[in-house]
């Protein structure tokens, strides 16, 4: 699908806003809080980003990209362009939804996580629900939508934390969590140190997992070594080594079996494979550990095996 960028502005220090519109006008399709968009960039790479603005808008969708300085060329790339410009994108997907049946919604953002929570934030205030949103930045020039955020809709609402604040207010998530309710839903949204210390603070505080969700923007980086395996096609029987340092996409790819990526850091689940024997060397962060134990699907864009052989649904 294709759209126009009708406009460009800058929410943060290092962060980008685009609102994309339809190039003839036209209702774009409707997405839910949590929603997030393949984004095909100039130079080919796909990129995915969460829509931030309030899922009853119809003719808009907003994105909001931080220029990282470890980018593999995402984040440069669409800091880049400008308004006018076109861009393709695919129909919004969720694999971060708002669950109906909660009577309080906690939503703790940190950094560029914070845009699945804002448009979070907007479903849930137009819906009168109780929310609060609790949102860690490294400063208040870092801190994106900050105008939004002070609108009266928000102000009894949203709590916000700055690194370098001298009167040393940090979120204390041990304090936040301690006390677990089986009508509260948590949602969790940044980077993985962020997301980790939250779901052990929820753990220790005896939340149900079921009421805990969480998106990651980055993976965390591997662990162990990057030995050399075998994956075998159960469609053909075909055996195809796997290199070390090799990924299985990329063996798969050069043996001409295409399976489709996006992010290829573990973190969307787009390359998602089911596994029919071995044991997968997870280091994703899409699947929960749960999944991970299950042993009967793996990432291939960055997961390895620690049997000598995957045999791989495909």
């Amino acid at each position: 699908m294709q759209v126009r960028i009708s406009r460009k502005f800058a929410a943060a220090t290092d962060i980008f806003a685009f609102e994309l519109v339809h190039p003839d006008g036209a209702p774009l399709p409707a997405f839910s809080a949590g929603a997030h968009i393949d984004v095909t960039l100039p130079n080919g790479l796909v990129r995915q980003y969460s829509l931030c603005n309030d899922p009853l808008d119809t003719h808009r969708y907003v994105i909001a990209v931080l220029r990282d300085a470890n980018s593999r060329g995402g984040s440069i790339a669409m800091h880049a362009l400008e308004a006018g410009g076109l861009l393709e994108i695919s129909e919004p997907k969720n694999h971060f939804p708002l669950h109906g049946e909660a009577r309080h919604s906690l939503l703790l953002a940190g950094g560029i996580g914070v845009t699945p929570i804002m448009s979070m934030a907007e479903t849930l205030s137009c819906a009168g629900a109780s929310f609060e949103m609790h949102y860690c930045t490294r400063s208040a020039a870092r801190t994106a939508f900050r105008d939004r955020l002070a609108d009266a809709r928000f102000a009894q609402s949203v709590h916000l934390y700055f690194d370098d604040a001298q009167d040393g207010g940090r979120l204390q998530l041990d304090a936040l969590l301690a006390r677990a309710s089986r009508d509260t839903h948590l949602y969790v949204c940044g980077p993985s140190g962020f997301i980790a210390a939250a779901m052990e603070a929820a753990k220790a505080a005896g939340w149900d997992d079921a009421n805990v969700h969480r998106e990651f923007f980055a993976a965390a980086p591997a662990q162990g070594g990057a030995g050399a395996f075998q994956v075998k096609l159960s469609s053909t029987g075909r055996v195809i080594d796997v290199a070390p340092d090799v990924t299985v996409i990329a063996a798969l790819a050069q043996a001409g079996v295409e399976v489709p990526t996006s992010c290829e850091q573990g973190v969307c689940g787009t390359c998602l494979t089911r596994v029919l024997s071995g044991e997968p060397d997870h280091r994703d962060v899409y699947l929960l550990d749960e999944e991970k134990s299950a042993n009967d699907r793996f990432l291939p864009c960055c997961s390895r095996s620690k049997s000598p052989m995957l045999v791989l649904d495909l």
